[in-house]
């Protein structure tokens, strides 16, 4: 199988060099044919450069197009290129490379389009702030009300996505916070979804982008994003 890794980055210097290499370092380790490809979103500071010495695709975005556009771009390569399943890693280091097997794994064993990695089924590892575990619970309960299906850790940007939701994705992909309306999207075109306990880290270098005082308007947008993503699918001739 060809895997590939989209890891988006923005301004992510300090923690970058780590995720490549842990990436590549569990792909020998385990035998799996795996391409790190980081997608620069129009980095401020040296995360162009870094990525050019590194064992990886870099792909460098011209204009910043916020954590979708940069995902999305990294899915569209995925695709053209004929790779079976890709993952997405966030570039701040809080994804450990040493779960992607079990998360493989799980897809093959289970068939599944998309495997999400939860922090918060086994409870292990960095479990984030009060306030952001509040936002989640709140997705959890929304996606859960419409689709009918619960997923524990909605925001997790730790995912792997089959072919199939590949060509999907490829064509559209929420373009700002994606991940929480990306489940009504996968739940909506009948792909199966299947969460696994990982244990997840601290931020390794970088700045969030949704600070403290963002949250509120943050629920609130992705909530109306969510509610146009299911009526625009759900009610579609």
């Amino acid at each position: 199988m060809k895997i590939a890794i989209i890891v988006p980055a923005f301004n992510e210097e300090k923690a970058i060099p780590a995720v490549v290499n842990g990436l590549n370092a569990v792909a020998k380790e385990h035998q799996l044919n795996l391409q790190v490809i980081v997608v620069n979103d129009c980095s401020t500071d040296t995360t162009s450069e870094v990525i050019s010495s590194l064992n990886c695709i870099a792909l460098n975005l011209p204009v910043n197009l916020g954590i979708g556009g940069a995902v999305q771009t990294g899915f569209k390569y995925a695709f053209e290129n004929d790779f079976d399943y890709a993952f997405q890693v966030d570039g701040d280091g809080q994804h450990p490379a040493s779960e992607i097997p079990g998360m493989i794994k799980t897809a093959i064993e289970q068939q599944a389009d998309v495997v999400i990695g939860s922090r918060f089924i086994d409870k292990e590892g960095f479990q984030s702030s009060a306030l952001r575990r509040f936002g989640i619970s709140y997705f959890k309960k929304l996606n859960r009300m419409l689709v009918g299906i619960t997923v524990n850790d909605s925001t997790s940007g730790f995912r792997m996505i089959s072919r199939r939701v590949l060509e999907t994705v490829s064509d559209y992909y929420p373009d700002e916070y994606p991940e929480p309306e990306s489940i009504i999207l996968y739940s909506l075109k009948g792909f199966k979804i299947v969460e696994v306990p990982v244990s997840m880290l601290e931020r390794q270098g970088g700045v969030s982008s949704i600070g403290a005082l963002a949250s509120v308007y943050y629920m609130f947008k992705v909530t109306l994003a969510i509610i146009y993503t299911f009526i625009r699918i759900k009610f579609r001739k």
